[in-house]
């Protein structure tokens, strides 16, 4: 049973990638395309988290400090935390439709979708994968975990600033309207 606790967010990871890839086919043509700098910066972020997740071996032992003992609360704990923000960046993926994109851009006869999960949060994919990573974090238990969160955290709003100025530019007051009546994040606080 060991090996289930071991695999079980690689797993999740590797199934919410794939759907990704999968939905990435049939969006609409990009207009507009941020610079490769920023997506090559993101990705290395990325790259960072995962090591940092994934192997126990970097000579720094503060980064595996216990911050609470781990067990089974924990992982189930963030297991369901994981879950249900993926789950939730699924939901606002699939209510996005044709206008995302895993860049920043702007697509032929982009549409603001302010509806759905886009009524609770104007980011609610990255609101989603942040959770998933806070799940991991929980779940590990260790300083690592967190670190991974705030890289994450600092991918994604380096791209969400990006967004906002484009989507400003693209739809003038209904964007400043929009985002005047709903979070970027989290509901009442970001």
């Amino acid at each position: 049973m060991l090996w289930f606790y071991e695999w079980f967010f690689p797993a999740v990871w590797v199934i919410f990638l794939l759907y990704w890839q999968i939905k990435a086919a049939n969006t609409k043509t990009t207009k507009r395309l941020e610079p490769a700098a920023s997506r090559i910066l993101r990705v290395f972020i990325f790259l960072i988290a995962i090591i940092l997740l994934w192997t126990t071996r970097i000579p720094l032992p503060w980064l595996y400090l216990q911050l609470w003992p781990s067990g089974l609360l924990p992982f189930w704990l963030g297991a369901a935390v994981t879950i249900a923000g993926l789950l939730f960046a699924i939901w606002a993926r699939e209510h996005l439709g044709s206008n995302w994109s895993r860049s920043v851009t702007i697509k032929q006869g982009h549409e603001l979708i302010t509806t759905g999960p886009y009524a609770v949060a104007r980011h609610p994919i990255y609101t989603g994968i942040l959770s998933g990573f806070l799940g991991m974090a929980i779940a590990i238990s260790q300083v690592r975990g967190f670190i991974v969160f705030v890289l994450i955290f600092i991918a994604l709003w380096m791209k969400l600033r990006m967004e906002e100025q484009w989507m400003r530019s693209q739809f003038g007051e209904a964007y400043a309207t929009y985002a005047r009546q709903t979070a970027a994040l989290v509901p009442y606080l970001l």
